[in-house]
């Protein structure tokens, strides 16, 4: 499988009322090299609210790419100058979202069935950037045959000037299946995906969908581009710290807990003199302890806790205390020696 420097071997899907920024700069402590999505936004309301809001993130948080969901080309361009003000390093378009929500507003999943419009709004953007513009979507929707049809709204969307083609391996179903149904009802078809890859190469094909851990990424890899995990590296986050040297190749010794939970107390502390909560940045965190011994209790702090009056950073160290992999020197000390 050929591959572009500009194709990520590796991604975090964007995630609505996950991926947000204080969970992006979680995620960029446990890998340098990872590319990193914002939630959809609007092209609406990026225009009219406050892009700063919306879509602000930490210059320590690249490479990352927005992404954002519209079916209004010149409204789309408008998204996208200010995105670029913000210095994006991808610009991304939702064409998979199945939610009401997003149907109601025309687009997402349902602009399947519009090629001709989804490569519209890809041109509009690529006209309002430098960056790569591509495009995330499913093999197809509702009772839409998966062969030529997919074939078709890839070959107008790459026509337009998408660069890459991040793929969801499964069917969007518009009505009867709720968002979390569709990510798991509808069978996945690697294969579907496989044979896309192919007939586009070398233009970047990036698979998305049930990719539970690295072990299966890298098998992948042989059919694509690359690939992009979603909750299964939001729920154990820690596998994010095997990606630069499994995935990526490069030697050095992988981020540990105590000096993520180190560097995460910093930024908390950086946060709080903002006016941020601190339930804001822990609430992503919570996954850390995945699989080892005091997990509940770890995450019980970083649920509960840090909600009682005046929690602040230190309760990092009360969590970290928590694992049974401690040393006798305890929380605190490990992370002191982390920072």
């Amino acid at each position: 499988m050929s591959r572009t420097c500009s194709a990520p071997l590796f991604s975090v899907a964007p995630m609505m009322d996950w991926t947000d920024r204080h969970c992006r700069y979680l995620h960029r402590q446990l890998s340098r090299r990872a590319l990193l999505f914002t939630e959809m936004v609007s092209s609406a309301a990026l225009v009219h609210g406050d892009p700063r809001r919306l879509i602000g993130f930490d210059p320590a948080e690249h490479p990352v790419a927005v992404q954002l969901g519209g079916s209004d080309p010149r409204q789309l361009a408008d998204a996208t100058h200010i995105c670029d003000q913000f210095g994006y390093d991808e610009i991304n378009l939702n064409v998979g979202c199945p939610s009401d929500r997003v149907q109601s507003g025309r687009f997402g999943a349902c602009l399947m069935a519009e090629p001709e419009l989804v490569a519209e709004c890809v041109a509009a953007i690529k006209g309002a950037t430098e960056k790569p513009v591509t495009v995330k979507c499913r093999i197809g929707i509702d009772d839409q045959s998966i062969e030529e049809p997919l074939d078709r709204f890839a070959d107008l969307v790459v026509g337009a000037g998408a660069s890459a083609l991040y793929v969801h391996a499964r069917k969007a179903w518009l009505q009867g299946l709720s968002p979390k149904e569709n990510r798991t009802i509808p069978p996945l078809d690697y294969q579907r995906v496989f044979r896309l890859a192919a007939r586009l190469d070398p233009l970047p094909v990036i698979l998305n969908g049930g990719i539970r851990d690295l072990q299966q990424s890298i098998k992948h890899l042989k059919s694509v581009s690359g690939v992009m995990l979603g909750r299964a590296a939001y729920h154990n986050p820690m596998l994010l710290s095997e990606v630069d040297s499994l995935i990526y190749g490069e030697t050095g010794q992988p981020p540990v807990l105590p000096g993520i939970m180190a560097k995460m107390a910093d930024y908390a502390e950086e946060q709080l003199s903002k006016g941020v909560r601190l339930n804001s940045v822990t609430r992503h965190m919570i996954g850390l302890a995945h699989g080892r011994p005091g997990a509940r209790r770890f995450r019980q702090i970083l649920t509960m806790d840090v909600l009682q009056h005046g929690a602040g950073p230190e309760i990092f160290a009360t969590a970290l205390g928590a694992l049974d992999v401690q040393t006798k020197r305890g929380g605190q000390a490990e992370m002191q020696l982390a920072r």
